[in-house]
């Protein structure tokens, strides 16, 4: 089965010449759930925002190697590059809802792509609220501010925001950071439904996290793609010190 995201040979420099990543290469299969980890600094918002080419925004870096996405290369000239980000939507570490109501936070992004017909925006509308476990919370307050919602309920807002969409992966750039365990529950809960139907690569908030979540844990260090596994693999067995370092506290 051809990998849903395949990363080849990627190095990417910043204009300090910073090395962020150092010949990273990894297969992502549709349906699966990737989580990025490792200690600060390790390459893993960097190789994230690469994903989607929001690495265009960072003046003067260099970059070298292939991502394809569905075996296409995102960096070819004549790429479409806000149809990739529809496609291969991000979520950040900090809610950011637009001003305005719910129902116009969900649809601003669909009216931008063309879309007008009411009952189609209103079936994208519930159908990205259900999949970000959130419908049953906001479904009588649509027309109320984003910003009366909590941080948990913003955050999700956010994921349906992208859902809504109809993305084929979605990035995941620490989206609980910030929450409280009740709502980071909910949202870690949540990703299990939505991988039956999309790829998903995220950076945890923590190795625990990871285990919680991930089909494959991918550890980051210092630009480095140290090892790919399960996580019971990951906590068990690592094939490499560094790894069991890691997991076990030793350092980061």
């Amino acid at each position: 089965m051809r990998p849903k995201i395949s990363i080849q040979n990627l190095y990417f420099t910043y204009s300090d010449e910073t090395e962020a990543l150092k010949n990273i290469t990894i297969d992502i299969p549709e349906n699966e759930v990737l989580v990025l980890f490792g200690p600060s600094r390790s390459g893993k918002s960097t190789l994230l925002r690469l994903l989607n080419r929001l690495s265009d925004l960072t003046e003067n870096a260099k970059f070298q190697g292939a991502i394809l996405f569905n075996d296409q290369d995102i960096f070819a000239p004549g790429v479409d590059v806000a149809n990739l980000r529809r496609r291969v939507s991000m979520v950040f570490a900090l809610p950011s809802p637009l001003p305005g109501s719910i129902q116009d936070n969900l649809t601003y992004g669909l009216k931008m792509a063309g879309i007008r017909d009411r009952a189609l925006l209103e079936e994208r509308v519930e159908d990205s609220l259900r999949q970000a476990a959130l419908w049953d919370e906001v479904k009588d307050r649509l027309h109320h501010s984003a910003f009366a919602l909590s941080g948990g309920q913003q955050q999700r807002l956010c994921i349906a925001r992208s859902l809504a969409l109809e993305p084929e992966v979605i990035l995941l750039d620490n989206p609980t950071s910030g929450l409280d365990p009740i709502s980071t529950s909910i949202v870690e809960d949540s990703l299990v439904e939505l991988k039956q139907r999309y790829t998903i690569i995220m950076v945890p908030h923590s190795v625990q996290q990871m285990a919680r979540v991930a089909d494959r844990g991918a550890f980051l260090l210092d630009g480095e793609l140290i090892e790919v596994d399960t996580p019971a693999a990951l906590f068990t067995q690592p094939r490499d010190q560094r790894t069991e370092d890691y997991i076990t506290g030793r350092f980061g």
